[in-house]
């Protein structure tokens, strides 16, 4: 599938999917709004948290929301990028962790040869 839509968020979508189960979105909202409030973390550190795992997931719409609303909670754009590098380096370092597996296959026999 060459050609993949992601349609913009509108107000008459926004609305639709409410209507179409209203009692879980607006529990999901409050969910939402009570994951970013200030706790034992403040809001900020919280949307950075939220801007890192959004470049994790690579969702576009994520990236978007969520570093704008690490700027609006006085996020820098300093901060932003070196989360992002976090992220990275996180990500990254999955792969370079999994490569153990790869390393121990290496001295294993090929499938049905035994």
């Amino acid at each position: 599938m060459s050609d993949l839509h992601f349609p913009r968020p509108t107000k008459t979508l926004a609305d639709r999917r409410h209507a179409l189960a209203p009692e879980t979105e607006d529990a999901f909202r409050a969910f939402s709004n009570a994951v970013f409030a200030d706790g034992a973390l403040d809001t900020r550190t919280k949307q950075l948290i939220a801007a890192a795992v959004a470049h994790v997931t690579q969702c576009p719409w994520c990236i978007e929301g969520r570093v704008k609303a690490a700027k609006r909670a006085g996020a820098t754009g300093e901060e932003i990028m070196e989360e992002i590098w976090v992220a990275s380096e996180m990500r990254a370092g999955a792969a370079w962790a999994h490569a153990l597996k790869a390393v121990e296959l290496l001295d294993d026999p090929e499938p049905g040869s035994a």
